[in-house]
């Protein structure tokens, strides 16, 4: 039975009629789930479109530093300063300003798609000019804006930091950063983004990873799941889904079902390689064709060193020094290792059979890429 059909079912009189239902859909979500070793829940390797974050920022001043505020140099402080003071009734000389107590800031924040007026944010500080520490200091309001230019959100508040800093006259003691702090529940949003996600009549679902395998897995899966055709891919990372009727206008048990689908994953054989670590990381797929390989170490040591010639006593000779040279040449002896890997241990066993190092694994991968035998992305860091 669909998941569609056990909502059409007639409803129980009693007024616990839609934990019923709730509950019929979970267990149809549970019997209907593909089995497989690798399953993973579908909000884990999708996203679902509407469900978003705005990114905010705003341009503000912290107040109270002990002295570690910005210098006079930074003009956008001062200016900052006297125009504060001067809407606020205070004519100020900017001349005069000595903003060591002061610091110009940008403030950051994420706003959710679902919040609303009066929701809080948090809210992150970093400094802008070349001020030395915001330990102890006070934001300022701060008109939080989003990319259209209108404010969506007033921050303030108190900051707090994870890294303290102190200086002498011949020492200077730091720890973590302390340019940059955060206010928790520092923005109160005062303006929400009009989007009704309950009026959406099609859902759009973003894959993580573009695959058409797991893509088309993630398609069959809500299908078979709700009973009919309702999911179809657009392309290789782009998922529409219909609304069933039952749903129009409540689309939150709907999704909240539907995001822990379990579905099986699928992607090219990859082979990551960072060099700079000497990390070396194989995917389960990677496939390696019979060939044989030999991998050995040529060491060439050269020592120089100077012998002193000592002339006899009264003689007319010099002292003549005579440079001394040893080469020494140094190779394993390796022998030709004949490897074929069917699955990902088989080529692990392979390649310890040679007593390779991590180092040694990405010459022999490039190698083993650049001769065809190596059937997978090669991804060099």
């Amino acid at each position: 039975m669909s998941i569609v059909s056990l909502l059409r079912a007639p409803r129980p009189a009693r007024s616990g009629h839609c934990v019923v239902r709730l509950a019929a859909l979970a267990l149809a979500v549970l019997v209907l789930l593909p089995a497989g070793a690798w399953a993973v829940r579908l909000k884990d390797v999708a996203t679902f479109g509407g469900v978003r974050s705005n990114q905010l920022v705003g341009y503000g001043l912290v107040v109270g530093l002990s002295g570690t505020g910005d210098k006079t140099g930074s003009q956008f402080t001062v200016q900052s300063v006297a125009s504060m003071l001067e809407k606020m009734g205070v004519a100020v000389d900017k001349s005069k300003l000595k903003p060591k107590n002061v610091a110009a800031v940008m403030v950051t924040a994420k706003m959710p798609v679902s919040a609303r007026p009066g929701t809080n944010l948090d809210v992150t500080v970093s400094s802008l000019g070349d001020s030395q520490s915001l330990l102890g200091g006070v934001l300022l309001l701060t008109p939080m804006r989003g990319v259209d230019g209108n404010v969506y959100a007033l921050a303030q508040g108190p900051l707090a930091l994870g890294g303290v800093s102190a200086e002498g006259a011949a020492a200077t003691a730091q720890k973590n950063i302390t340019t940059v702090g955060t206010v928790p529940n520092g923005a109160t949003v005062e303006r929400g983004v009009p989007f009704q996600y309950n009026a959406q009549d099609e859902l759009t679902l973003n894959m993580n990873v573009a695959d058409f395998s797991t893509t088309m897995n993630v398609v069959d899966s809500i299908n078979n799941t709700l009973g009919q055709d309702f999911a179809r891919a657009d392309d290789i990372t782009t998922i529409r889904l219909a609304v069933p009727q039952e749903f129009r206008g409540n689309l939150v048990p709907l999704m909240a079902s539907l995001e822990n689908l379990e579905v099986t994953p699928d992607g090219k054989a990859r082979v990551v390689v960072d060099e700079k670590t000497g990390t070396v990381v194989l995917g389960r797929n990677v496939r390696l064709t019979r060939v044989a390989v030999a991998h050995g170490n040529l060491q060439i040591v050269v020592q120089e060193s100077a012998d002193v010639s000592q002339p006899g006593p009264f003689s007319s000779g010099q002292t003549v020094a005579t440079p001394q040279t040893n080469v020494n040449v140094a190779e394993e002896q390796n022998r030709l290792v004949m490897m074929e890997g069917a699955t990902l241990q088989e080529l692990i066993d392979g390649l310890n059979s040679i007593g390779a190092t991590p180092r040694d694994l990405i010459s022999i991968l490039k190698s083993l890429k650049t001769a065809g035998a190596l059937h997978a992305e090669l991804e060099v860091m």
